[in-house]
């Protein structure tokens, strides 16, 4: 067993890899494993938006498309609303990828996949810091970086807090270690180290609260290799002591823990939770540890969601439960002689705890994306239990070495194919549903990209499919009802958004889109009030603030559209339907100064508005401006050259400025 070097001149010291009698730079080593990284993952850039969570987090989402503003960042920072959780860093991110690169998709896929490979590198010096094993550090950073389990969380937009959160994971294990080499070396610098990695600590948590579990692993790592609890009483502290060291992470961690509670038992996040007991979730918990164990040394089959099956045969769970427990056992008992066993096993067990399903957030069973960091503890025991297994072998370094390139090759090209799998949403659920079974939420989300594409019966297929699957999944209904509606089949598209909203009264989308069906058979009363429904559960929906304003105006009711159009520009002020509507109102209404304004508006947004055009003439001709009024109806007809009524208004302004005035 190699132990870490302890002395902090010695480590520096060593700053080289050496690959046959040449030497590289460890800055250069980790720098290539970057970029190899980067190469690996560069299909991703040619991936657009799904429509799994991208929409909400991104590419719908209209507090961050406009890139940093102050009510972007004010929104970044209070937030809580999407996906139930609280995470200011995340959002700040996606502020920045969109003022960087607007909704271009690559973009988006560039800065993830610049974080894995800042991540791998980090990696990479952790761990030989940490152990003073250069080859042992570089084969673990590759196998991390290149499985195929990392796809999900680099490929995907809307998992950017599994990449964001790990890079500060990463830094604050990188301050840790040398917070405790200062120590050890009596340099009055440790406390600043210690600040830092506290630092780091509190934004991977406001990335993503799953990193809680640290605290733990840096007592584990206290364990080994930094050997902090050896004998010697040079060189270790008391058990006790590095416990009350490590209090202020652990005050971090439940702050985030209770932030993270409230924000989703007041959300959406556990309605998955309440409908599945306490055993169903253990037992799940218990198989799902050994499932993400098979796929990392047999990633097949991967997905982006695996349904839930409820519960387990109970056989199964009790085996999976006595294994689980009893590697723990048996790790504990060979901690002397092989700490690494322990350290690596419960560093996969304890760090997938918040994430293991014993609290259900979402629909999964399990996620790909959990194992980003949990699958370090996995890839320890591996790399090291290698090494140590042929430690009396001949020619030890040339077969570890072949092993090692053999098996990242095989990572590198199974990883190619899973990032052909996110192209698109189409492509992502087709083989969501070719590898799982039973799998509503896949068939929901491909009848949604299916729709997209305008193949509405096979979407309207997709939709029943999940239906039949999931009798309660309150999207399926709305998706159906909005598949009808846009079939024309508005009467039939009622009774499944009643039925979503039934299932979900917070589901602004469907009361929206029931008004929409409601106003097709001109049932206005009934349309004003769920578009009503949906900017109470909404306020800043513009849709539903400007198809209130339709309907306010269909019935008459000016004063009540006026309003809620000057609601709609102030939401969205680039609406130009909304700004001539509002002239539409204004005009009813008599106030035609004001009137004009909004049809001004329109035409800044777009020059080529023919009835902006036409109506802003008929003021300017009540107005007496003849020449003006004129004009706008020549541009009406520029741009609409068969519009009558604007030719018709054209003459009679024609025949106006013939007739002499009396003076």
């Amino acid at each position: 067993m190699r132990r870490i070097i302890t002395n902090p001149k010695s480590q520096k010291a060593k700053t080289t890899f050496s690959i046959g009698r040449r030497l590289f730079p460890i800055g250069l080593v980790a720098g290539l494993l970057g970029l190899l990284t980067l190469a690996v993952f560069w299909p991703a850039l040619s991936c657009g938006f799904v429509n799994f969570d991208d929409p909400d987090c991104v590419s719908a989402n209209p507090h961050v498309q406009g890139g940093f503003t102050w009510e972007a960042v004010k929104w970044a920072c209070l937030n809580t609303e999407q996906h139930a959780y609280w995470a200011p860093i995340l959002w700040l991110s996606h502020l920045l990828a969109c003022q960087l690169f607007g909704l271009n998709p690559w973009g988006h896929h560039l800065l993830n996949v610049l974080l894995h490979a800042a991540n791998t590198a980090l990696v990479f010096l952790v761990f030989r810091r940490l152990t003073g094993a250069t080859r042992r550090s570089l084969l673990l950073a590759a196998l991390f970086a290149l499985h195929p389990l990392r796809v999900e969380s680099v490929v995907w937009v809307t998992e950017r807090k599994d990449v964001l959160s790990g890079l500060f994971w990463l830094l604050t294990l990188w301050a840790y270690v040398k917070y405790v080499e200062e120590i050890h070396g009596k340099n009055s610098k440790s406390k600043a180290w210690f600040g830092l990695a506290l630092v780091w600590f509190a934004l991977g948590l406001m990335s993503k609260a799953m990193l809680v579990t640290l605290p733990g692993v840096l007592l584990l790592l206290d364990f080994w290799p930094l050997q902090r609890m050896s004998g010697d009483p040079r060189q270790a502290a008391s058990k006790l002591r590095l416990i009350l060291e490590k209090i202020p992470f652990f005050c971090l961690a439940a702050a985030a823990s209770t932030v993270t509670f409230v924000v989703q038992k007041h959300g959406v996040g556990l309605a998955a939770a309440e409908s599945l007991p306490f055993g169903a979730r253990g037992g799940n918990a218990l198989i799902s540890y050994w499932r993400y164990l098979a796929e990392m040394f047999w990633p097949a089959d991967l997905a982006v969601l695996y349904p839930h099956p409820g519960y387990w045969p109970l056989a199964t769970v009790s085996l999976a439960g006595g294994l689980l427990a009893g590697l723990s056992i048996l790790f504990f008992l060979k901690r002397r002689y092989q700490p690494y066993l322990l350290v690596g096993w419960f560093w996969f067990v304890g760090t997938l705890i918040p994430v293991i399903g014993l609290v259900q957030v979402g629909e999964q069973a399990m996620a790909d994306r959990f194992t980003y960091l949990p699958s370090l503890g996995v890839l320890i025991i591996v790399v090291w239990g290698a090494e140590e297994l042929t430690r009396h072998w001949r020619h030890q370094v040339m077969i570890l070495t072949v092993a090692g390139l053999t098996t990242t090759g095989l990572c590198v090209l199974a990883t190619r194919q899973q990032i052909g799998y996110w192209q698109d949403s189409e492509t992502l659920f087709r083989h969501a549903l070719a590898v799982t079974k039973n799998n509503y939420v896949a068939h929901n989300n491909l009848g949604d990209a299916l729709a997209s594409k305008g193949l509405l019966i096979e979407a309207d297929e997709h939709f029943r499919e999940a239906i039949r699957l999931k009798p309660d999944d309150a999207d399926a209904y709305y998706n159906l009802g909005t598949i009808l509606e846009r079939q024309g089949n508005n009467d039939e598209a009622i009774r499944p958004l009643q039925t979503a909203i039934r299932l979900n009264p917070n589901h602004a989308e469907a009361y929206y889109n029931l008004g929409n069906a409601f106003f097709a058979q001109n049932q206005l009363d009934e349309a004003s009030q769920q578009f009503q429904a949906a900017l109470r559960l909404k306020p800043d929906y513009v849709k539903a603030s400007y198809n209130l304003g339709i309907a306010f105006g269909r019935q008459g009711q000016m004063d009540l559209a006026i309003r809620q159009f000057q609601t709609t520009v102030r939401l969205q002020p680039d609406y130009t339907e909304a700004h001539y509507n509002l002239g539409v109102a204004l005009q009813a209404n008599g106030r035609l100064s004001e009137a004009g304004s909004a049809y001004q508006e329109a035409l800044r947004e777009n020059p080529d508005y023919a009835e902006a055009h036409q109506n802003w003439g008929i003021i300017l001709l009540n107005q007496g401006q003849i020449d003006e009024a004129i004009r706008q109806f020549q541009l009406a007809l520029h741009t609409k050259p068969d519009f009558i009524e604007a030719r018709n208004n054209l003459a009679h302004a024609k025949d106006l400025k013939k007739v002499p005035s009396n003076k």
